[in-house]
């Protein structure tokens, strides 16, 4: 993994690690504190999940610390006519006559379900730098490939998309 991120995800990671820093890192204590405090530990159902709930926060927290450290910063800036990264595309696919709109992200905020597509994706590098009317030919493996047509490309921001769990 490339681990490609613009200037604005490096801001989101940094902001959900400040908060799970200074809030809920705090309230996972007290609750383990408080679990702890009803007594015997090796029955104390309470106290396992305050733990367990203790322990993922903190490996989210290092989870994003990494993401940042191992980051190369890309810009989120294309040209005013070609696909890039934050732009909403839309695409017909040739082999099945549909047509779909999608939008290239990073990584860290992809979701293909939500049509959130990431520019490490087979898709997501085909369409990169392309202009509309292009056909592009998507590899996604050596056996498997196939053709999109680009309709349309609009630009938009990233204002709105999360930085994914895990």
């Amino acid at each position: 993994m490339y681990n490609e991120l613009t200037p604005n995800d490096i801001k989101k990671m940094e902001e959900e690690i400040e908060y799970r820093v200074h809030v809920v890192r705090k309230e996972a204590l007290e609750e383990v504190k408080t679990a702890r405090a009803h007594g015997d530990l090796s029955e104390n159902f309470e106290y396992h999940a305050a733990k367990r709930e203790k322990n993922r926060n903190e490996s989210r927290i290092r989870y994003l610390q990494k993401m940042i450290k191992t980051a190369t910063i890309i810009s989120d800036e294309s040209a005013e006519d070609e696909a890039g990264v934050n732009n909403t595309v839309e695409i017909f696919y040739e082999d099945d006559e549909s047509t779909e709109k999608i939008k290239l992200v990073t990584t860290v905020r992809g979701d293909s379900l939500e049509g959130l597509i990431s520019i490490e994706s087979p898709l997501g590098k085909a369409l990169l730098g392309h202009k509309v009317g292009d056909r592009v030919l998507v590899e996604v493996n050596d056996s498997v490939k196939y053709y999109v047509v680009i309709k349309a490309i609009e630009n938009s921001d990233d204002s709105d998309d999360k930085i994914q769990p895990y």
